[in-house]
């Protein structure tokens, strides 16, 4: 299914288009993808929600080898996403986006997210997000194995491996301070 729906931008009212499209995803589920871009303020939107009923989620998987940056990570507005070992953790906010990726693509957008965090830090700011991509080349090198956790409160997100265990949910996980 493709659907076009106009309606008013939340920011500024201008008339743009939401799509609406189905995919599916083997051995998972068909998902609903949401996006819309503004074209006049720049607003963007994308969500993803399964087309079945379920229930809270969690999914861990081992991240050890190339082959691995290849598996599928579906994460919604709802997910929440972590590399324990690399202590990252990523909430959903109030300007969240769900996205279709692959484990390689989400190690690319935690990369992208700290080069701009240490921008303007200052040298141990610097310095942390040095190691933290020199792990993250070496995860994707194969040569730093890593968990990768996604847990989702509304059941829309998960990793698609046979690989990926579904595990109980948690509902309030420690952070990454173990506080």
């Amino acid at each position: 299914m493709h659907t076009i729906v106009p309606g008013p931008c939340p920011y500024c009212n201008t008339e743009i288009e939401y799509l609406y499209q189905t995919e599916n995803i083997p051995y998972f589920s068909d998902i609903l993808i949401i996006s819309a871009t503004c074209p006049s303020c720049g607003y963007r939107y994308v969500d993803t929600q399964l087309l079945k009923n379920a229930g809270p989620v969690r999914y861990e998987m081992p991240v050890m080898t190339k082959e691995d940056l290849d598996v599928r990570v579906v994460r919604s507005t709802t997910g929440v996403f972590e590399i324990p070992e690399l202590g990252v953790r990523i909430d959903p906010g109030p300007a969240c986006e769900g996205f279709v990726s692959n484990v390689e693509g989400v190690l690319d957008r935690i990369a992208q997210a700290i080069r701009i965090a240490v921008k303007d830090g200052d040298e141990t700011e610097k310095e942390n997000g040095r190691v933290l991509l020199e792990k993250i080349e070496c995860i994707k090198a194969g040569g730093l194995p890593v968990t990768m956790i996604i847990q989702d409160p509304m059941g829309n997100s998960v990793l698609v491996s046979d690989k990926a265990e579904k595990k109980a949910f948690v509902e309030d996980e420690p952070d990454a301070c173990g506080d």
